[in-house]
Formats: C-alpha cells, structure tokens, sequence
C-alpha cells in the first residue's frame, strides 16, 4: 500500500449543525477508495473528522470531479464553520 494517499479534513460545523450536517452526506462507494470514515468529537458537539484513504491521488482527484461533491459544496457552506484539509504519512 506504498502508493496510497491517506487524507483527513476536520469539519467544524456551525453551532447545532453537525448531526443535520451527516444526516444530508451521501456516501458513495467509488473507485479508488479504501476508507472514508468520520469520526465524532466526545469534546465538541461541533467537530467532525473524516478519515479517506485512495489507492492513489489520481483516484481520490477524480473523486473531487464527481457530481456528488456538488451536494457537499452546498451542504458545507450551509452547515461547516471551518474545514481544514491534512494529509497522513504512514511508515
């Protein structure tokens, strides 16, 4: 799994936004994608963590062209405050 890309985008929705936030994401299995999880803050009601892996960049740069991140451009500048984008370097 040398060539895997593994990213992490940590959502802060607006305040009380969050579960209305996740209820509206569309999770699609697409090629290319190993995980695509999130993950809730116990500390802060209003924090999200999403943890993706793709098998390459190219797959996981397709997936940004896709028809479904429309929605979730929409559903961000509704509900998320902050969103921060990293990436993960695994030995």
């Amino acid at each position: 799994m040398e060539n895997t890309l593994t990213l992490y985008v940590r959502y802060l929705a607006k305040p009380g936004c969050r579960e209305t936030f996740l209820r509206q994401l569309t999770i699609r299995r697409e090629d290319g994608c190993l995980r695509y999880d999130y993950f809730l803050s116990v500390q802060n009601a209003d924090e999200i963590l999403l943890v993706e892996q793709w098998q390459t960049e190219e797959k996981q740069q397709a997936h940004l062209r896709a028809p479904h991140m429309d929605q979730l451009r929409r559903l961000k500048s509704e509900y998320v405050a902050d969103a921060r984008l990293g990436r993960v370097r695994l030995d």
